[in-house]
Protein backbone atom coordinates (compact mmCIF):
# COMPACT_ATOMS: atom_id res chain seq x y z
CA UNK A 1 0.00 0.00 0.00
CA UNK A 2 1.49 2.90 -0.95
CA UNK A 3 0.67 7.43 -0.21
CA UNK A 4 1.16 9.99 -1.75
CA UNK A 5 4.65 11.73 -0.95
CA UNK A 6 2.88 15.40 -0.53
CA UNK A 7 -0.86 15.22 0.99
CA UNK A 8 -0.37 11.45 2.47
CA UNK A 9 -3.63 10.00 1.22
CA UNK A 10 -3.45 6.12 1.03
CA UNK A 11 -3.30 5.36 -2.99
CA UNK A 12 -5.58 2.30 -4.27
CA UNK A 13 -3.67 -1.00 -5.36
CA UNK A 14 -3.90 -1.37 -8.78
CA UNK A 15 -5.78 -4.29 -8.81
CA UNK A 16 -9.61 -3.04 -11.02
CA UNK A 17 -9.82 -0.92 -14.16
CA UNK A 18 -10.75 2.10 -12.14
CA UNK A 19 -7.60 1.91 -10.20
CA UNK A 20 -5.59 1.29 -13.13
CA UNK A 21 -6.82 4.67 -14.30
CA UNK A 22 -6.59 5.79 -10.80
CA UNK A 23 -3.22 4.67 -11.08
CA UNK A 24 -2.22 6.12 -14.22
CA UNK A 25 -2.88 9.81 -13.19
CA UNK A 26 -0.62 8.78 -10.39
CA UNK A 27 2.99 9.45 -10.62
CA UNK A 28 5.91 7.90 -9.31
CA UNK A 29 9.71 9.97 -9.68
CA UNK A 30 12.64 8.43 -10.47
CA UNK A 31 14.78 10.18 -8.38
CA UNK A 32 13.53 8.49 -5.34
CA UNK A 33 10.90 6.30 -5.93
CA UNK A 34 7.64 8.46 -4.38
CA UNK A 35 4.45 8.77 -5.36
CA UNK A 36 2.95 11.69 -5.85
CA UNK A 37 -1.26 11.07 -6.22
CA UNK A 38 -3.12 12.73 -9.27
CA UNK A 39 -4.73 15.26 -6.85
CA UNK A 40 -1.74 16.70 -5.66
CA UNK A 41 -1.06 17.29 -9.63
CA UNK A 42 -4.13 18.58 -10.34
CA UNK A 43 -3.61 21.10 -7.79
CA UNK A 44 -0.13 21.98 -8.29
CA UNK A 45 1.04 21.13 -12.14
CA UNK A 46 4.56 21.68 -11.07
CA UNK A 47 4.54 18.39 -9.63
CA UNK A 48 4.37 16.64 -12.89
CA UNK A 49 7.78 17.50 -13.55
CA UNK A 50 9.03 18.06 -10.44
CA UNK A 51 10.17 16.53 -7.38
CA UNK A 52 9.18 18.29 -4.09
CA UNK A 53 11.86 16.24 -1.80
CA UNK A 54 14.95 15.66 -4.46
CA UNK A 55 13.94 19.55 -6.03
CA UNK A 56 15.17 18.01 -9.49
CA UNK A 57 12.59 18.79 -12.48
CA UNK A 58 12.70 16.22 -15.17
CA UNK A 59 11.33 18.54 -17.82
CA UNK A 60 13.58 20.82 -19.90
CA UNK A 61 15.63 23.73 -17.60
CA UNK A 62 14.06 27.76 -17.60
CA UNK A 63 17.45 29.06 -17.51
CA UNK A 64 19.27 30.67 -20.06
CA UNK A 65 22.08 29.18 -22.10
CA UNK A 66 25.37 29.07 -20.33
CA UNK A 67 23.32 28.41 -16.52
CA UNK A 68 23.34 25.56 -14.74
CA UNK A 69 20.81 24.42 -11.98
CA UNK A 70 22.04 24.62 -8.10
CA UNK A 71 23.45 20.28 -7.11
CA UNK A 72 20.27 18.27 -5.65
CA UNK A 73 20.09 16.95 -2.14
CA UNK A 74 21.59 13.45 -2.22
CA UNK A 75 22.25 11.13 1.00
CA UNK A 76 25.16 10.04 1.72
CA UNK A 77 26.43 6.44 0.78
CA UNK A 78 26.57 3.62 3.27
CA UNK A 79 30.22 3.59 3.18
CA UNK A 80 30.97 7.54 3.68
CA UNK A 81 28.45 6.79 6.77
CA UNK A 82 30.39 4.06 8.23
CA UNK A 83 33.61 5.91 7.84
CA UNK A 84 32.12 8.93 9.57
CA UNK A 85 31.12 6.80 12.52
CA UNK A 86 34.46 5.49 12.72
CA UNK A 87 35.89 8.47 12.85
CA UNK A 88 38.46 9.75 15.89
CA UNK A 89 36.67 10.98 18.82
CA UNK A 90 37.18 14.98 19.30
CA UNK A 91 40.35 15.97 21.27
CA UNK A 92 40.09 16.45 25.17
CA UNK A 93 39.45 20.39 26.29
CA UNK A 94 42.05 22.16 27.71
CA UNK A 95 42.43 25.22 29.92
CA UNK A 96 42.54 28.41 28.11
CA UNK A 97 45.78 30.24 29.40
CA UNK A 98 45.05 33.20 31.64
CA UNK A 99 44.83 36.55 29.23
CA UNK A 100 48.07 38.59 29.02
CA UNK A 101 47.41 42.31 30.66
CA UNK A 102 49.11 44.79 28.64
CA UNK A 103 50.39 47.78 30.63
CA UNK A 104 48.04 50.75 29.90
CA UNK A 105 49.14 53.43 27.64
CA UNK A 106 51.14 56.33 28.70
CA UNK A 107 48.19 58.77 28.26
CA UNK A 108 45.37 56.43 30.35
CA UNK A 109 48.06 56.75 33.35
CA UNK A 110 48.36 60.53 32.94
CA UNK A 111 44.49 60.56 33.45
CA UNK A 112 44.60 58.07 36.42
CA UNK A 113 47.11 60.07 37.88
CA UNK A 114 45.48 63.30 37.68
CA UNK A 115 42.21 61.77 39.03
CA UNK A 116 44.36 60.44 42.00
CA UNK A 117 46.04 64.29 42.07
CA UNK A 118 43.23 66.76 42.03
CA UNK A 119 44.29 70.22 41.37
CA UNK A 120 44.21 71.79 44.88
CA UNK A 121 41.49 74.60 45.75
CA UNK A 122 41.77 78.13 44.38
CA UNK A 123 41.28 81.38 47.12
CA UNK A 124 38.94 83.79 45.88
CA UNK A 125 38.82 87.37 47.28
CA UNK A 126 35.07 88.32 47.61
CA UNK A 127 33.39 91.50 46.44
CA UNK A 128 29.96 91.78 47.72
CA UNK A 129 28.99 94.52 45.33
CA UNK A 130 29.73 91.95 42.22
CA UNK A 131 29.95 87.92 43.29
CA UNK A 132 27.45 85.76 44.18
CA UNK A 133 27.32 82.32 43.93
CA UNK A 134 25.60 82.91 40.41
CA UNK A 135 28.79 85.03 38.60
CA UNK A 136 31.11 82.88 40.79
CA UNK A 137 29.92 79.72 38.55
CA UNK A 138 30.04 81.28 35.29
CA UNK A 139 33.22 83.25 35.84
CA UNK A 140 35.12 79.98 37.04
CA UNK A 141 32.91 77.38 35.05
CA UNK A 142 31.89 75.74 38.59
CA UNK A 143 28.41 74.11 39.02
CA UNK A 144 26.57 76.39 41.69
CA UNK A 145 25.76 72.97 43.43
CA UNK A 146 30.00 72.42 43.81
CA UNK A 147 30.62 75.33 44.98
CA UNK A 148 27.99 75.55 48.03
CA UNK A 149 29.44 71.97 49.24
CA UNK A 150 32.82 72.66 49.40
CA UNK A 151 32.25 76.27 50.99
CA UNK A 152 29.74 74.48 53.52
CA UNK A 153 27.16 77.23 51.92
CA UNK A 154 23.30 75.77 52.70
CA UNK A 155 21.92 79.37 51.15
CA UNK A 156 23.25 82.15 48.86
CA UNK A 157 22.97 85.00 51.47
CA UNK A 158 24.89 83.53 53.64
CA UNK A 159 27.89 84.66 51.00
CA UNK A 160 27.51 87.90 52.67
CA UNK A 161 29.24 86.81 55.64
CA UNK A 162 32.11 85.58 53.91
CA UNK A 163 35.32 87.27 53.30
CA UNK A 164 36.98 84.58 51.13
CA UNK A 165 35.63 81.70 48.93
CA UNK A 166 37.00 78.31 47.85
CA UNK A 167 36.99 77.67 44.26
CA UNK A 168 37.03 73.34 44.17
CA UNK A 169 39.85 72.52 42.02
CA UNK A 170 38.14 69.33 40.76
CA UNK A 171 36.49 71.22 38.26
CA UNK A 172 38.91 74.56 38.49
CA UNK A 173 42.25 72.55 37.40
CA UNK A 174 44.41 76.30 36.74
CA UNK A 175 44.48 77.37 39.96
CA UNK A 176 44.87 81.00 39.12
CA UNK A 177 42.79 82.63 41.01
CA UNK A 178 40.51 85.84 39.68
CA UNK A 179 40.61 87.90 42.88
CA UNK A 180 43.87 86.59 44.52
CA UNK A 181 43.90 89.42 47.01
CA UNK A 182 41.31 91.03 49.65
CA UNK A 183 39.52 93.59 47.59
CA UNK A 184 40.18 96.85 50.26
CA UNK A 185 44.05 96.06 50.46
CA UNK A 186 46.08 93.74 52.56
CA UNK A 187 46.58 96.72 55.40
CA UNK A 188 42.90 96.65 55.74
CA UNK A 189 42.29 93.00 55.53
CA UNK A 190 44.59 92.97 58.66
CA UNK A 191 43.35 95.82 60.71
CA UNK A 192 40.05 94.13 60.31
CA UNK A 193 41.43 90.56 61.39
CA UNK A 194 43.16 92.33 64.73
CA UNK A 195 39.84 93.86 65.29
CA UNK A 196 38.14 90.83 65.36
CA UNK A 197 40.14 88.79 67.44
CA UNK A 198 40.65 91.29 70.13
CA UNK A 199 36.91 91.62 70.22
CA UNK A 200 36.80 87.58 70.37
CA UNK A 201 39.26 86.71 72.57
CA UNK A 202 38.49 90.06 75.24
CA UNK A 203 34.40 89.11 74.93
CA UNK A 204 34.18 92.70 73.41
CA UNK A 205 30.87 92.82 71.62
CA UNK A 206 31.18 97.03 71.29
CA UNK A 207 32.87 97.44 67.91
CA UNK A 208 33.44 101.25 68.07
CA UNK A 209 35.58 100.19 72.03
CA UNK A 210 37.66 97.50 70.38
CA UNK A 211 38.71 100.36 67.45
CA UNK A 212 39.42 102.61 70.48
CA UNK A 213 42.05 99.85 72.25
CA UNK A 214 43.93 99.07 69.59
CA UNK A 215 44.89 102.56 68.32
CA UNK A 216 45.63 103.41 71.58
CA UNK A 217 48.03 101.06 71.41
CA UNK A 218 49.12 101.56 67.99
CA UNK A 219 47.49 98.37 66.58
CA UNK A 220 49.61 96.22 68.46
CA UNK A 221 47.04 93.08 69.67
CA UNK A 222 49.19 92.11 72.55
CA UNK A 223 49.21 95.57 73.94
CA UNK A 224 45.64 96.32 73.50
CA UNK A 225 44.44 93.10 75.55
CA UNK A 226 46.95 94.17 78.45
CA UNK A 227 45.59 97.22 78.35
CA UNK A 228 41.62 96.36 78.47
CA UNK A 229 42.41 93.46 81.22
CA UNK A 230 44.11 96.05 83.85
CA UNK A 231 41.32 98.81 82.81
CA UNK A 232 38.75 96.12 83.75
CA UNK A 233 40.73 94.64 87.24
CA UNK A 234 40.94 98.60 88.12
CA UNK A 235 36.69 98.84 87.48
CA UNK A 236 35.88 96.00 89.27
CA UNK A 237 38.67 96.68 92.20
CA UNK A 238 36.61 100.38 92.91
CA UNK A 239 33.48 99.85 91.94
CA UNK A 240 30.95 101.76 93.67
CA UNK A 241 28.61 100.54 96.21
CA UNK A 242 24.88 101.48 95.10
CA UNK A 243 23.59 103.43 98.48
CA UNK A 244 21.12 102.03 100.81
CA UNK A 245 17.29 102.80 100.98
CA UNK A 246 15.91 103.13 104.23
CA UNK A 247 12.14 101.17 103.12
CA UNK A 248 11.48 101.14 106.92
CA UNK A 249 8.77 103.78 107.32
CA UNK A 250 8.00 105.71 110.97
CA UNK A 251 4.47 104.80 111.91
CA UNK A 252 2.66 106.84 114.44
CA UNK A 253 0.28 105.36 117.22
CA UNK A 254 -2.49 103.62 115.40
CA UNK A 255 -5.78 105.27 116.11
CA UNK A 256 -8.03 103.80 118.86
CA UNK A 257 -11.65 103.14 118.16
CA UNK A 258 -12.65 102.61 121.43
Amino acid sequence: MDSCCTCASILPTASSGKSEKTSLENRRVDCCGRLICGQCIISNTRFAEYCPYCQISTGPSPLPQGLREPPSYYSLPAAAASAINRAEPPPSYTPCPAPITLPAPIDEQADIMDEKHTAEDTLHFLNHEHDSITSLSLRYGVPAAALRQTNQITSDHLLLGRRTILIPGQYYKSGVSLSPRAIEGEDEELRKTKVRRFMTFCKVSDYDEAVLYLEQADYDISAAIKVYFEDDAWESAHRTKPKQTNVQRKRGSPWRLW
